[in-house]
């Protein structure tokens, strides 16, 4: 969860070096009870996009990843105009324990738009589904399959 609060939904973090062509990416590291975690995520797109996240425990290994897409439903919508709304929710990860400390909470209320998200199966493999509506009108989705992929 910390990890994650300094890439992406931290909007104050800077994007690194694109990995691949066309890629934006985020990369943090840091050493937590003696033990160092890196976590990488890389996507392509804007308001239309496809990424995967990675977490290394101590090690080059991957052990934990997850893999996504989302699309802006309402194409009158900008990608700033979403990542406001996508942003907050997802500064939460860890906050509500009726779901997986992958995304943001189960609900959440942010200037008339309204997030949830939902998952499925065991935290070492599952699918969830992300939404932000706006009213009633479902704006944004997202799909995601995360779990643990260490030997």
């Amino acid at each position: 969860m910390k990890l994650k609060k300094q890439t992406y939904v931290n909007s104050n973090i800077e994007k690194k070096e694109s990995s691949r062509l066309g890629s934006s990416d985020y990369h943090y590291e840091k050493e937590i009870d003696g033990q160092k975690f890196i976590y990488h995520d890389t996507y392509f797109g804007g308001t239309k996009f496809m990424g995967e996240e990675v977490v290394y425990f101590d090690s080059s290994i991957p052990e934990w990843g997850m893999n996504y897409y989302g699309v802006t439903l309402d194409e009158s919508l900008s990608e700033d105009a979403m990542d406001k709304a996508l942003r907050p929710a997802l500064m939460r990860v860890g906050e509500d324990e009726s779901v997986f400390p992958v995304k943001g909470p189960s609900k959440f209320e942010n200037d008339g738009y309204i997030y949830t998200f939902k998952v499925s199966d065991t935290l070492n493999c599952f699918e969830g589904v992300e939404k932000i509506y706006c009213g009633d009108k479902l704006i944004y989705q997202l799909i995601c399959h995360e779990g643990i992929i260490r030997k």
